[in-house]
């Protein structure tokens, strides 16, 4: 049976983790790229499709190629930052389908409806890009979440030809964490939910 986790690692997690916007130099290496993958890829999604698709941006010339389509002050968070990746959704993500899968055919299903493939895509790759978020946040990383950017422009530079569309962006690595803004609010429960 489950157990809830430690207040330490809800805490990591959710209750004191922060958003960041300034880094250390410490880089990440491609083997923390790679578990990060393998932790997140076990999150669920609609049937099994794991339709978002990672760039992750490490190189100073690619984050060059990157820069024209932010916005303000992310331009900068992107320099500095260790690690880039875009989360995107591959639009024929239901090739993978029958591996991935197998139990029906479901390919079918999408290619036919392009509006629900779009929304299964970009529905689902949102909620792997929050997966995503929260692995590094176990792995014991940081993250920057943002979508201040032009998806089109960065599209045609790094996605254009291919079946690929980006989502949002998030930098990681690891955060300078007396430079954290002041901590947001929240909303209430009698806020943001009902019971019925």
């Amino acid at each position: 049976m489950n157990q809830s986790l430690s207040a330490t690692a809800l805490a990591q997690l959710f209750t004191e983790a922060r958003t960041h916007h300034n880094w250390t130099t410490k880089p990440v290496s491609d083997e923390q790229i790679r578990e990060l993958y393998e932790t997140l890829k076990w999150g669920p999604t609609a049937v099994n499709a794991n339709p978002a698709r990672f760039l992750f941006i490490k190189s100073q010339s690619e984050k060059e190629k990157l820069l024209p389509a932010l916005m303000g002050s992310n331009v900068q968070q992107v320099k500095d930052a260790p690690l880039v990746v875009v989360i995107a959704h591959d639009e024929k993500f239901y090739d993978h389908l029958p591996t991935l899968f197998p139990a029906y055919d479901m390919r079918a299903t999408f290619e036919s409806n392009s509006q629900m493939a779009q929304s299964t895509a970009f529905r689902n790759s949102t909620l792997q890009g929050a997966y995503l978020i929260l692995a590094a946040r176990a792995l014991g990383l940081d993250a920057g979440p943002m979508s201040g950017f032009d998806n089109a422009k960065l599209d045609e530079i790094f996605f254009k030809g291919t079946t690929w569309k980006s989502n949002f962006i998030a930098t990681l690595g690891f955060g300078e964490h007396s430079k954290v803004y002041p901590r947001g609010a929240r909303l209430s429960f009698d806020q943001a939910a009902k019971i019925v």
